[in-house]
């Protein structure tokens, strides 16, 4: 059994594609996944299943699913616990040293980005934010507010599924996918 973690994409916001995450957790169940727990209402769902099942087909079975119980597309990004740890470790901002006012952010996305594609994103402001791909993931550092964000606001132009966590939630994520 290994142990997975999705995360929806643009749930639960200003009142749009609204899911309770009780209903989510009995619909992983009853896709038969083991140790289903849910993490706040932003869509973070960790479950065991079959190491042979491919993140591609989980993330599509999954996507499917949503549709059909709740009747509207989700896009579902997918990592193993094992690749989320890495995704922690590999984290090039120093957590411990922000200065006031600054946070991480970690950008997952379901496929490596194009070189082409990652042109299209405007290139950073040095006062508001820095960024690094790192694969499937794109950490930011932002000195202010997300919501400032030129960058952040571009990523749909990868052309793949992407949704965003804060490092709060990617450690919480991490310490939960623990006790699995």
């Amino acid at each position: 059994m290994t142990t997975y973690l999705a995360l929806l994409r643009g749930i639960n916001v200003s009142g749009q594609k609204l899911i309770k995450m009780a209903e989510l957790k009995i619909m992983f169940e009853a896709m038969g996944f083991a140790a289903v727990k849910t993490y706040i209402q932003s869509g973070n769902v960790l479950f065991g299943s079959d190491p042979e099942i491919s993140e591609r087909a989980l993330r599509e079975r999954i996507e499917e699913k949503i549709a059909a119980v709740f009747g509207f597309g989700v896009s579902v990004i997918v990592r193993t616990a094992e690749e989320w740890e890495a995704i922690i470790q590999s984290c090039p901002y120093d957590a411990a040293n922000l200065k006031e006012g600054e946070s991480i952010y970690v950008t997952l996305l379901g496929d490596r980005p194009e070189p082409e594609d990652l042109k299209r994103i405007p290139e950073a402001d040095p006062s508001l934010e820095e960024y690094r791909v790192n694969g499937r993931e794109i950490y930011f550092l932002f000195h202010q507010s997300i919501r400032d964000s030129k960058v952040a606001g571009s990523l749909q132009k990868l052309k793949t599924p992407v949704t965003t966590r804060n490092w709060n939630t990617m450690n919480k994520l991490l310490a939960l996918a623990r006790t699995l």
